[in-house]
């Protein structure tokens, strides 16, 4: 995330009316939120003892502080300014959860959490550290963590989550100011944002295939989208991904310009991400080659959501987005564009949230708040929230 401030401000108040009795296309019954009506900030209960409002039958814990260590057997001391994170499962039924450490000059990385089956924090390692500003990511199916830079000769590192193998700079994914990374799984292509107010939306051609499904990442193309009036988009091949003498984004002159862009998944064809600058999420069409919008604060019927950032899948096929700034909430949206708030985290207003991400089983959700309760980057909080997020 970058320092610029949002062009949209909050809206003072959530202007949700949820029919009574009906749950959300896509997200499943969550306790009391089909019951509710009015202001859907009403399904949230007060603060509980980590200062985090929930749905009813939700709780949390604090799994991970700043410059602590997260358990007693490891040196480890968790990593400040908690950015994105995935989660991955181990061979003996955990799940390992990554996150990224937003600092500046060299002081950035990536820290882990290892999980027992039962979900008790067993061991915390870094699993890549001295670069800088890792901000977002994206997490590949063959169970590596692509780790990305926000700077200006930020790049992409290839990590991996149980910290057996070195991490991998994988420069063929282009110098710019990285955000997130987001696999096509039926292409094998590699979707990139950047955030920069004019920044562009990219993706990676791999030369080959290193086997079924998992694209070679150490060459290819690197491509620039170019999108038309109605929406329809093409892609033009960028002639200096490490951008030697001019920046990326400059390069192509006739590529589109996204305000912002933040968090990205994949799923079933579309490829859906944010952009901060308007607030808007939008969703790509891989195959159709079309992009559409399907949150926009300034059309939306229930504005609720502001600070768009990271994104994680929930186990009905909905979007968690995550807010910097905004009233530090994690918000449901639909693939319809319906919205409700999961969570909001209270008395942290210097803060955001970021690295939304389930567990294996869908049981259990990750985030950080990145500055905590002071407003510094030294106080980061990763939380956990266990609950039936899909009944």
């Amino acid at each position: 995330m970058s320092s610029y401030s949002h062009i949209l401000t909050r809206r003072a108040f959530l202007r949700s009316s949820l029919a009574s009795g009906v749950a959300l296309s896509g997200l499943g019954a969550l306790p009391g939120l089909a019951q509710s009506s009015g202001d859907v900030s009403q399904a949230l209960l007060p603060p509980d003892a980590n200062g985090l409002r929930l749905l009813p039958g939700f709780r949390s814990r604090v799994v991970a502080r700043s410059g602590e260590p997260p358990t007693r057997n490891s040196s480890y001391r968790w990593h400040a300014a908690p950015d994105g994170g995935a989660v991955f499962p181990t061979p003996q039924g955990g799940w390992v959860y990554v996150s990224n450490s937003e600092m500046n000059d060299g002081a950035g990385g990536v820290g882990a959490l290892r999980f027992s089956p039962s979900g008790e924090v067993e061991d915390a390692y870094p699993i890549l550290q001295g670069t800088t500003r890792n901000c977002a990511g994206g997490a590949m199916p063959w169970n590596t963590w692509l780790s990305c830079e926000e700077f200006d000769r930020g790049q992409v590192w290839e990590c991996d989550p149980f910290g057996e193998r070195a991490p991998v700079l994988r420069s063929a994914l282009g110098t710019f100011n990285h955000e997130a990374a987001a696999l096509d799984t039926r292409s094998g292509l590699i979707y990139l944002t950047e955030d920069e107010r004019d920044g562009r939306l990219y993706r990676f051609v791999a030369e080959r295939f290193v086997r079924s499904g998992v694209p070679d990442l150490a060459a290819g193309q690197l491509e620039v989208a170019r999108m038309d009036i109605n929406g329809m988009v093409d892609w033009l091949p960028l002639p200096d991904p490490l951008a030697s003498s001019q920046a990326t984004r400059d390069q192509v002159r006739q590529s589109t310009a996204f305000n912002g862009g933040e968090g990205m998944v994949y799923a079933n064809g579309k490829l859906v991400f944010t952009t901060k600058g308007d607030n808007r999420v939008w969703s790509y069409d891989a195959e159709a080659g079309q992009m559409s919008v399907i949150y926009d604060p300034e059309t939306h019927s229930n504005p609720i959501l502001s600070g768009v950032d990271n994104l994680a899948l929930t186990p009905m096929g909905s979007y968690a987005v995550a807010e910097d700034g905004g009233d530090m909430q994690i918000v449901v949206l639909t693939p319809q564009g319906r919205v409700v708030p999961l969570v909001q985290v209270i008395g942290q207003d210097d803060s955001e949230i970021a690295g939304p991400a389930f567990s294996p089983d869908w049981s259990r959700l990750y985030f950080s708040s990145q500055r905590g309760t002071s407003g510094r980057s030294e106080n980061g909080i990763t939380y956990e929230i266990t609950g039936p997020f899909a009944l």
